[in-house]
């Protein structure tokens, strides 16, 4: 996604406070019911504080790789990316790196609506990279390289939306596309984050990516410094199911809900 400052020449191409999970509530029981109650049964476990944030996560995605992008609220476009590895039971930060958002903030992914400049939260997994820039020493994930050919449709009313297209087909228009080649300071290297990408809802969004910071925030990507991104490429593994949760410190849109 490019800086929200290029909006106008082409739309972007277009992941913490606790969210503590209910206490087990005690139910009144008729004595028909329950004629010989039994002890009270102990509430749920609530992860601690200092338990690192996967753990106290609701879902990580299954894997053992997990990025997690949090703002400090729905209206910020700065805020922090860290990456986490699992081992066994435990999760432990391999790097973090300070972020940026949309240039409206964040939105609910389920409801987001493209066009809108946000950066949709929720759990999503991360597809594929691609850059202008050759992959790291190491990469595993599969990585695209850009070339002049190399668009991501986001018309709504094409068979591709929300596709990378090389080249672009017919019936995606070039002012609904993006050529990735024309920013080569965001797409020096990228990840694909997979919202609406499986299975797009028309309307949605297109084009979500973790890429290279541009000039300022967003218009709906999560973007790092180059050298963080250069690492986050070269640290993903397929075989470990990586994800990237995206929210805010706390309330409806928490990253801890996803």
């Amino acid at each position: 996604m490019i800086s929200a400052r290029t909006l106008a020449a082409a739309a972007c191409a277009a992941v913490l406070a606790l969210t503590v999970p209910a206490s087990a509530v005690a139910v009144t029981r008729s004595p028909a019911a329950s004629p010989t109650p039994g002890p009270t049964p102990a509430p749920a476990a609530v992860p601690a504080a200092g338990q690192p944030l996967p753990t106290r996560m609701a879902d990580t995605g299954g894997g053992s790789q997990l990025v997690t992008a949090r703002a400090a609220s729905p209206r910020s476009t700065t805020g922090t990316v860290s990456w986490w590895q699992r081992h066994g039971s435990r999760w432990h930060r391999v790097g973090t790196a300070p972020a940026r958002f949309g240039a409206n903030g964040l939105a609910e992914g389920d409801t987001r609506k493209q066009g809108t400049s946000t950066t949709p939260t929720g759990l999503y997994d991360l597809p594929f990279a691609f850059g202008l820039a050759k992959a790291p020493a190491g990469t595993e994930v599969p990585y695209r390289p850009v070339r002049n050919t190399s668009w991501w449709c986001q018309d709504n009313g094409s068979s591709a939306y929300n596709r990378w297209v090389d080249p672009r087909p017919r019936d995606c228009a070039a002012k609904e596309a993006e050529r990735l080649a024309d920013y080569p300071a965001q797409y020096r290297r990228a990840l694909v984050i997979g919202f609406n990408y499986h299975r797009p809802v028309r309307g949605r969004g297109a084009g979500i990516f973790l890429h290279v910071d541009g000039r300022g925030a967003t218009a709906g990507c999560v973007s790092v410094p180059a050298r963080a991104m250069a690492r986050i490429v070269a640290w993903v593994r397929p075989a470990a199911r990586p994800h990237i949760a995206i929210g805010t410190d706390s309330g409806r849109t928490a990253v801890t809900r996803y």
